[in-house]
């Protein structure tokens, strides 16, 4: 789950309590959550699920750049073949662009609702952000 406004938080629980998935990874930065100290923080951060390792994490850029490198080194070590991204409507496209670059299997999004007053705001901040992904940082 990435950290930030709207629903991702039920969305990505409800997935986990599913069981589509051993691992739940939540990431703290820019969320409704705070920020925290860097790295694996437990499973502190959602109710315990039975089969499901909880992992929360503060990413260092407190970005979806900095959430993307996490997340990709948690791929890496635990063999993970694809990630169920967990975020917004118009943070989608971004978000799966900055984790293919960090994670070369399949990468999947689900979105949580947000509100209709947030529209506007996330819509004009992901134009500037995906232009920034896409000719200022091009690597993981």
């Amino acid at each position: 789950m990435l950290g930030g406004r709207g629903d991702r938080y039920g969305e990505a629980v409800k997935l986990a309590q599913q069981h589509r998935a051993p691992y739940l990874v939540i990431s703290l930065g820019s969320s409704s959550f705070g920020q925290g100290p860097p790295g694996d923080l437990g499973s502190g951060c959602a109710p315990p699920i039975p089969q499901v390792r909880v992992i929360c994490f503060a990413p260092d850029p407190a970005t979806t750049q900095g959430e993307a490198e996490y997340v990709g080194r948690l791929a890496a070590k635990h063999h993970w073949r694809s990630l169920v991204l967990v975020t917004i409507t118009p943070q989608d496209s971004r978000a799966r662009l900055r984790f293919k670059r960090c994670f070369s299997g399949e990468v999947y999004v689900m979105t949580g609702s947000m509100h209709a007053y947030g529209w506007p705001y996330e819509i004009a901040y992901e134009w500037a952000a995906i232009t920034k992904a896409l000719i200022v940082q091009r690597s993981c």
